[in-house]
């Protein structure tokens, strides 16, 4: 047995495992603060009279995973999947199921053995059928089923792509900062350079087709090849929604650079800007090729989940993704990738095709859908403006108004002494802050660092996830904090 100094020496240590995980990999939206919160809440639990914290609860404003935040799923849903889940009860269904979804879960039976089974690699047909309907009407042009395929949420979906796309570091990855840290951690765990444009944080971050041409022009002076241009729209975690003439711009600047366009639009459904509704690049794309022929073989790659919108299913684990343009021999790549996985779990692509095909009008479950998915799209519609409002009245913050998604990311002028005591701690200005109001309140955000923000700015990521009825308490709790810290490190 090999040992040193006493102790068992590990086949696999800390010093022999992959370097790139070690060390390139960061995922801040589950990092060290969120294993503190975990740690908090263990505290309470074991003795919730006598933990000794100055709160009660821990309320994880970290991520986008409404139903850990009592967001209610949606009922329609849940009889389908619960009737799959337990077939039986279709010979005698319970008087609590409605007919619509008795009739949607035997449909779907008809194209599966059982939800227990495993699927083609793409999905389920009856599934992809569906998600190419929905996408046929948002666009008002064509699908094919053929080219879309049914994944483990749209994480997956990107990781798939990515893995294809790069080779070597020479191949860059351009993606917005700040951004949704998958991509950060994903770029370099496939050997690949992340490229980054910095959006417009005065201007609502917009983003700026010069700042995009700049980082391309950056990149092929070092020798590194832009092979793909990510955009999340509506943003994560920056809440903005591109008008549709900046997004013309960017079809035309990836057309132009030979780029392509990768599509985060898992939020399509958390738009709240009346004047900025949203619009899929796909669309945008066949449009202009149907004046300009040249658009004809743009190549693209759109995501959508069922973990955000008014869904919120992020548990189930369900997405997809769309390319376009992509060529076949390539195509034929990837489907032998995703089969070494043989298929995306089932319940997953159930909730996919219930969430591209709700109940229709005339039908029975059509009106508690409506009421339900409109209760809750416009409850986070009031949190949103209210916490901006909130967090624009405290010293120092600016904080752009969400237009989209379920997040804000508020910019703090830091104190000069909260500076050097982040120094002093080796952390950053933002991770002083985020620990301290975890320390003090028990509500979890991510420091802006996480997600990449221009030198010398200090951010936030918050959720305005908690319910109604704990959001001023949560904004409260977060202003007497900040009016708190501000006069400490004065």
């Amino acid at each position: 047995m090999a040992t040193e100094n006493g102790e068992y020496v590990h086949i696999l240590n800390i010093d022999n495992m992959n370097s790139t995980i070690r060390d390139k990999v960061e995922y801040a939206v589950r990092g060290k603060i969120v294993t503190e919160a975990e740690e908090l809440k263990e505290k309470i639990k074991k003795n919730p009279s006598g933990h000794g914290l100055p709160f009660n609860e821990v309320i994880f404003c970290n991520i986008g995973n409404p139903q850990s935040l009592q967001q209610k799923p949606l009922t329609f849903l849940r009889q389908v999947l619960s009737l799959l889940e337990y077939p039986e009860l279709l010979d005698n269904p319970p008087p609590i199921y409605k007919a619509d979804a008795v009739a949607r879960a035997r449909k779907y039976l008809k194209g599966m053995p059982s939800i227990g089974a495993y699927t083609n690699s793409k999905g389920l047909d009856v599934v992809r059928e569906e998600v190419a309907q929905f996408i046929q009407h948002r666009d008002n042009f064509p699908s094919n089923m053929d080219d879309i395929y049914l994944t483990d949420g749209a994480s997956s979906a990107v990781k798939t792509i990515l893995s294809v796309l790069i080779r070597d570091p020479s191949d860059g990855i351009l993606i917005p900062i700040p951004q949704y840290p998958l991509y950060s951690a994903t770029i370099p765990l496939f050997n690949g350079t992340a490229l980054h444009y910095y959006l417009d944080e005065p201007n609502g971050w917009a983003l700026q087709i010069s700042e995009l041409q700049k980082s391309v022009d950056e990149a092929r002076a070092k020798k590194i090849n832009p092979r793909a241009l990510v955009i999340i729209n509506p943003g994560n975690p920056t809440g903005q929604c591109l008008s549709k003439q900046n997004m013309i711009d960017i079809v035309q600047f990836c057309h132009k650079n030979r780029i392509i366009l990768l599509a985060d639009e898992v939020y399509q459904q958390n738009c709240y800007n009346p004047a900025k509704p949203f619009t899929s690049f796909k669309n945008i794309v066949k449009t202009l090729s149907s004046s300009q022929p040249e658009y004809n073989h743009f190549e693209l790659v759109s995501f959508h989940s069922v973990s955000k919108g008014f869904v919120g299913e992020c548990g189930q684990r369900g997405g997809y993704m769309e390319m376009v343009g992509i060529a076949d021999k390539v195509k034929e790549q990837i489907y032998k990738l995703v089969s070494v996985s043989l298929c995306s779990n089932v319940p997953g692509q159930i909730t996919v095709g219930l969430m591209v095909n709700p109940p229709k009008k005339g039908e029975e479950s059509f009106e508690q859908y409506e009421k339900e998915s409109r209760a809750i799209y416009e409850s986070l519609a009031r949190r949103g403006k209210k916490v901006a409002e909130r967090l624009n009245k405290l010293e120092g913050v600016v904080c752009n108004e969400a237009e989209g998604a379920m997040y804000l990311f508020p910019q703090i002028k830091m104190p000069e002494k909260a500076l050097k005591e982040a120094e002093k701690r080796k952390t950053t200005a933002d991770g002083l802050y985020c620990v301290e109001l975890l320390n003090e309140t028990g509500i979890v955000v991510v420091p802006g660092s996480g997600f990449g923000q221009r030198q010398g700015t200090s951010h936030f990521r918050t959720t305005f996830l908690p319910p109604e009825d704990k959001i001023d308490k949560v904004v409260e709790s977060l202003g007497k904090f900040h009016e708190g810290f501000m006069k400490r490190y004065k």
